[in-house]
């Protein structure tokens, strides 16, 4: 019991680490906490905030494991090196990718509602 208790100290200490080290860590925080806030605006049924948070989730851990490739490309190979570019740079893409599929779920989600919202503002 204690080495698991330790192990989610380890986690958490790499997700301390992670966001207070990365940037776009950082603004993916900000997008989710914006997001989170039109959720409860919009009233998402629960099937929609578990789409979202699997997005959250995504996301976010795209982004830590994108840290941490960088931080051991740079370790093992600190000069510049084509192959650890590349290394990264497929790491990179996997944010991307997370992050453009979170975006068509958000789409899917909050367009609609957004559009009964104005067109329920724009009607006589």
């Amino acid at each position: 019991m204690k080495k698991r208790i330790q192990s989610f100290k380890y986690a958490g200490r790499g997700v301390a680490k992670v966001a207070a080290t990365e940037i776009n860590f950082r603004l993916h925080l900000l997008a989710a906490a914006a997001v989170t806030a039109l959720g409860f605006y919009f009233r998402l049924a629960p099937l929609e905030w578990a789409a979202v948070l699997l997005c959250f989730g995504l996301v976010l851990s795209a982004e830590a494991m994108n840290s941490a490739v960088e931080r051991l490309v740079n370790f093992i190979s600190p000069g510049r090196h084509e192959q650890a570019g590349e290394i990264k740079d497929i790491a990179a893409g996997a944010v991307l990718l997370a992050a453009a599929a979170a975006a068509i779920v958000g789409g899917i989600i909050f367009i609609p509602k957004m559009a009964a919202r104005l067109g329920a503002l724009t009607s006589p």
